[in-house]
């Protein structure tokens, strides 16, 4: 139990752990909040047992190792998801970039089969400008 568990009159202050704020130069212990607005201050008059007992089975003590450890795991798993959205993003863009190199050729080459036919050998029967036709000369 800690040194003040027994006395009364103590001043309770709750906050989201996203408002505390903890740097290098505080003492081990020792926070601060980001905004003051969000704690709310309780008085507590007297001990209250069952309260008590709840927060001690809520109670973690962990090793400063253990925390570098658990840290330099979460850290790694980060980098890795980094790795394969990486890996997912330059295969999305190779895979687009394809694409738009086979519609860039599609439309570069478009009307080569229709120049292209059966037809287009030598004395094959089709008429063209140079050979003294003109499509005006119709009627």
């Amino acid at each position: 139990m800690a040194p003040g568990n027994k006395k009364d009159n103590v001043t309770v202050i709750y906050t989201p752990w996203s408002n505390l704020l903890k740097n290098a130069s505080m003492a081990t212990g020792q926070v601060s909040f980001r905004d003051q607005k969000k704690t709310r201050t309780v008085l507590v008059p007297t001990r209250l047992n069952p309260t008590v007992n709840r927060l001690m089975k809520t109670r973690t003590v962990a090793s400063a190792d253990g925390l570098f450890a658990e840290k330099e795991q979460h850290l790694s798993e980060l980098r890795a998801k980094a790795r394969e959205k990486a890996k997912e993003l330059r295969k999305e863009e190779e895979k687009l970039k394809k694409e738009r190199q086979d519609e860039k050729y599609k439309r570069e080459h478009a009307y080569e089969d229709l120049m292209k036919g059966d037809d287009d050998e030598e004395g094959g029967g089709k008429k063209s400008n140079q050979d003294g036709w003109d499509d005006d000369d119709f009627m």
